[in-house]
């Protein structure tokens, strides 16, 4: 896998972003992505300047993070990840995968083919969790949850119990139809008051489209809680739409420019996630 790494970075953070080789294996009964190499997504983020990238681990590869790996190894240093492992990865794995800027493990909650919160069900995120959670914060890494929004009370209490940082995908989940007094705004407190941050990212996901004006005021909710904890990703490559179909990359930044004070938009893709993935 090359990377077209350019002679000058640009200081932006892309912090969400997927990276598919279309000859990798898939999990079962899951889609087959297009082949999307990381030189694609450098050299589109770097064009409207986002030098530095976040490759999450999609739910299509499970716990084969080899794709992710790779992508590091060409990017030289210049990216970070974040993995999807299951409880028995030994400590030489960790150490390895650090060494290449791996930062963070994802639990999806939810994909059809990801994990559960519910006892019995799925690959058992709470014991994946309690399993894994000492040992990533013994690395410095942090949890990334993708989850809806009832599940953040459970989240929260994990995180309560085994204090590892939290980073919820997606605007934690916050679409424009969760009411003022739903407890999972109850739930996103408590976790912002632990020190967890979120994601300004996905937008289509919360049941919006372009230019996502029906998610300003859950936005601007989640801004005032989160302060400079927030870090921006594009989702690239849009696995929800047709290859031929993707949104422009910039009208996913558009949303923070529109809600956001200056100075917080620009902490959002250049200070905070240079000290969360640092």
């Amino acid at each position: 896998m090359q990377s077209s790494t350019p002679d000058l970075v640009a200081p932006g953070w892309d912090s969400h972003v997927h990276v598919f080789d279309a000859q990798a294996p898939v999990a079962g009964g899951h889609y087959r992505p297009a082949h999307r190499p990381l030189a694609d997504i450098e050299q589109l983020a770097q064009s409207h300047g986002f030098g530095h990238l976040v490759l999450v681990q999609p739910s299509v590869y499970g716990t084969d993070n080899t794709v992710l790996l790779d992508a590091l190894r060409a990017g030289g240093g210049r990216h970070r990840g974040v993995v999807v492992l299951p409880p028995s990865v030994d400590d030489a794995a960790l150490q390895a995968m650090h060494a290449l800027g791996v930062r963070g493990v994802r639990f999806n909650l939810v994909s059809p083919v990801g994990d559960s919160l519910k006892a019995g069900e799925g690959q058992g995120a709470r014991d994946s969790f309690q399993a894994l959670a000492p040992r990533l914060r013994a690395l410095g890494w942090h949890v990334q949850w993708y989850a809806a929004p009832q599940d953040l009370p459970v989240i929260a209490a994990l995180h309560a119990a085994s204090p590892v940082p939290a980073v919820l995908d997606h605007l934690a989940g916050l679409h424009a139809g969760v009411a003022a007094g739903d407890p999972a705004w109850q739930a996103l407190e408590q976790l912002a008051a632990q020190g967890a941050c979120v994601k300004l990212s996905g937008w289509y996901r919360l049941g919006a489209q372009a230019p996502y004006e029906a998610l300003d005021g859950a936005i601007r909710k989640v801004a005032g809680l989160f302060g400079r904890r927030l870090v921006w990703g594009s989702d690239w490559p849009h696995t929800a739409f047709a290859p031929d179909a993707l949104p422009a990359y910039a009208s996913t930044w558009e949303p923070v420019a529109r809600t956001l004070a200056a100075v917080q938009a620009r902490c959002a893709r250049e200070q905070a996630p240079s000290a969360l993935y640092a």
